[in-house]
C-alpha cells in the first residue's frame, strides 16, 4: 500500500536520468514542478527492466491569512508633546557632545507636524502664564510686586456667633479659680440671692450684720441691691432697711445710689417709706435713679395718688424720667375706668416726648389699655411707631393687634394681620389660638377654626372653656348638631360642663 508521501520503488540497477536519486519531498519545491518532472504513473516492460513509480500529487489548501497578519498594526505612536512651551537645558560647553541626526520622519509625521503647528499658533501664551509655568519647575511662584501682604477676605460668621438683637453679649471665658474671692462674690447672683435667703433664716434677735460681716470684706458698691431686692421680694422690708443701715457703716460700700434705690423701691412698695409732708423738698436732691424708684414703689404698693403727685412734682422742676414708669403708671390707672381721664392725659404727654424710649412689653401693656378705652386708633398708631424704630412684634404684640381689630369689628384687617404673623414664623401661644378661633366664628368660617382647634391640640395646649363655646356656636351656626353634641362631650371630659342653658344662650 502506497504511503500518502510521495515515494519512488526501482527494480533495475540501471540508472536512470529521473532515477540516479529517490526525490524526498523536501527537495520538491513546488507541486507543479514535481508532476512536470516525475510522470505521475510509469509501467512498462522494455526487456528484463521493469519500473515501478508512485507519486501523489501534493494537494496544498491555500488558506486566508488572519487579519492580523494581512493587515498588521502600525507600531504605537509615541504621546503628543507639549509644543507651546519647551524646556531649555544650558549646559557647559565641555559636557555637550554633538551627535549626527537621523532624518527618519515619514510623510505621516510631517503631516502630524505641521497640524501641530497650527494648533500652537492658534494658542497665545501670555507673559503671566508663561511666568507661571516656569517657576513650577524653578520652585516657588515669585509674587508681584506691590502685593506681597494680600488681603484675605474676612470669614463667614458662624451661626453660633450671631446673636439676635435684645440679649447680652457673650462674656470672654476667664479662669475662675485664678480670680480672687471678692472678684467671684460682688456680683455673683447666686451668692447674693443667698445672702439674702441666709437673713430670711435668722431670728428676729439677731441682727443681719451676723451674715453681712463676715462677707464685708469682699464685697463693693452695688453689690447689696440684689440682696435687698430679694428681700423686698420674700417680704421681709424691716431686713432690707436693717441691711441698708448696715452698709452706712461700711465706708467702702457707701454712698450708693443703687442699693439706697432698692431700698427706697422695697420700702415705698410694702408701705413701709414714711413720707414727709413737704415732698418736694425731700425729694429735690435726690437722683433720676432714685426718684424713679420712689415712683415705682409707690406704683407697685397701690399709692397711685402718691405716684401722681411725684410725677406733678417732676414736671414742675423739669426733671426728665424715663417713659418705662409712664407706662408702669398707665396700666394700674388703666385698670380702673373711672381714671380713664388721667390715662389719656398721660398717653398724650408721652407721645409729645421725643425721646419716647418703650420696651416691647411696655408697649403691649399701653396696648391693651388702649383696646379696653376703646380708643384703637392708638394702637394702631403705636404698633406703627414700634415698627419704625425697628422693633420686631413679638407674640403677645401681634395677639394684641388682631385682638384690637377684632374688637373693632374689622375682621378683615385682622386676618390680614394674622397672615402676616404666620409669615413671620410666629409661634402661637394659647392666647394667640384663642383670638385666632374667635376671629374666625366671627368670620363664619368653620374649616379655618377646626383646622386651629386641631392645631392648637397638637401643640400640647388645652383648649379653654371660651374656645368650647365658639366651636359650639360656629357648629350651630352652620346647622351640624352632631359636631356640637361632640364637642359638649369633649369639653364634658376636659371637665367644662354646657347646660342646656347655656347651649341655647350659644345659639341666639
Amino acid at each position: 500500500m502506497l504511503s500518502r508521501s510521495s515515494c519512488m520503488f526501482s527494480t533495475t540497477r540501471e540508472t536512470l536520468p529521473w532515477s540516479s536519486s529517490t526525490y524526498p519531498i523536501s527537495q520538491s519545491s513546488s507541486p507543479s514542478t514535481a508532476a512536470s518532472e516525475i510522470p505521475s504513473s510509469s509501467l512498462g516492460r522494455r526487456g528484463k527492466r521493469v519500473v515501478f513509480m508512485a507519486v501523489r500529487i501534493n494537494r496544498i489548501n491555500h488558506r486566508k491569512l488572519p487579519k492580523n497578519l494581512r493587515n498588521p498594526r502600525r507600531p504605537k505612536l509615541p504621546p503628543d508633546m507639549d509644543y507651546s512651551f519647551k524646556r531649555v537645558f544650558i549646559e557647559d560647553a565641555d559636557e555637550i557632545t554633538q551627535q549626527p541626526t537621523i532624518d527618519t520622519s515619514t510623510a505621516a509625521d510631517e503631516e502630524i507636524d505641521e497640524d501641530l503647528e497650527v494648533e500652537v499658533e492658534e494658542t497665545i501664551w501670555e507673559s503671566d502664564e508663561m511666568e507661571a509655568i516656569s517657576s513650577l519647575f524653578k520652585g516657588r511662584i515669585p509674587q508681584k510686586p506691590g502685593k506681597l501682604n494680600r488681603e484675605r477676605p474676612l470669614p463667614l460668621p458662624l451661626p453660633y456667633k450671631i446673636r439676635p438683637l435684645g440679649l447680652p453679649t457673650p462674656k470672654r471665658f476667664s479662669n475662675v479659680s485664678r480670680q480672687s474671692i471678692s472678684k467671684q462674690v460682688y456680683k455673683n447672683p447666686t451668692f447674693l440671692i443667698g445672702l439674702a435667703k441666709e437673713i430670711q433664716g435668722l431670728s428676729k434677735e439677731e441682727n443681719v450684720s451676723k451674715v453681712l460681716s463676715k462677707w464685708g470684706p469682699f464685697l463693693r458698691k452695688g453689690s447689696l441691691s440684689l440682696t435687698i431686692r430679694e428681700l423686698g421680694y420674700l417680704g421681709l422690708p424691716e431686713r432690707a432697711l436693717q441691711t441698708f443701715c448696715w452698709m452706712k457703716k461700711q465706708p467702702h460700700l457707701f454712698p450708693d445710689d443703687h442699693v439706697l434705690a432698692s431700698t427706697i423701691e422695697v420700702l415705698a412698695g410694702s408701705n413701709e417709706l414714711k413720707v414727709p409732708f413737704d415732698l418736694d423738698k425731700f425729694t429735690g436732691l435726690a437722683s433720676r435713679s432714685v426718684y424713679e424708684a420712689m415712683l415705682r414703689g409707690f406704683i407697685k404698693g397701690g399709692s397711685l395718688k402718691l405716684a401722681l403727685k411725684l410725677l406733678s412734682i417732676a414736671k414742675g422742676c423739669n426733671r426728665v424720667l424715663g417713659t418705662g414708669v409712664y407706662a408702669k403708671l398707665i396700666l394700674e390707672l388703666g385698670k380702673d375706668p373711672d381714671k380713664s381721664t388721667l390715662v389719656l392725659a398721660l398717653l398724650e404727654e408721652l407721645a409729645a416726648r421725643d425721646d419716647l424710649d418703650l420696651t416691647p412689653q411696655d408697649c403691649t401693656a399701653i396696648m391693651k389699655i388702649c383696646i379696653r378705652l376703646g380708643r384703637f386708633e392708638i394702637v394702631e398708631g403705636l404698633y406703627d411707631w414700634f415698627r419704625k424704630s425697628g422693633g420686631n412684634p413679638n407674640v403677645v404684640m401681634y395677639t394684641t393687634l388682631i385682638h384690637c381689630r377684632y374688637s373693632a369689628n374689622k375682621y378683615r384687617e385682622a386676618l390680614a394681620m394674622l397672615w402676616e404673623m404666620e409669615a413671620s414664623n410666629c409661634l402661637f401661644d394659647l392666647p394667640a389660638y384663642r383670638v385666632v378661633i374667635k376671629l374666625f366664628v366671627a368670620l363664619n368660617d368653620v374649616s379655618r377654626a377646626v383646622r386651629y382647634f386641631s392645631k392648637l391640640k397638637e401643640a400640647g395646649f388645652g383648649p379653654t372653656f371660651d374656645i368650647y363655646c365658639s366651636l359650639v356656636k360656629i357648629y350651630m351656626a352652620s346647622g351640624r348638631m352632631a359636631k356640637c353634641e361632640d364637642i359638649r362631650k369633649e369639653a364634658e371630659m376636659a371637665g367644662f360642663r354646657l347646660d342646656e342653658h347655656r347651649m341655647s344662650k350659644l345659639q341666639q
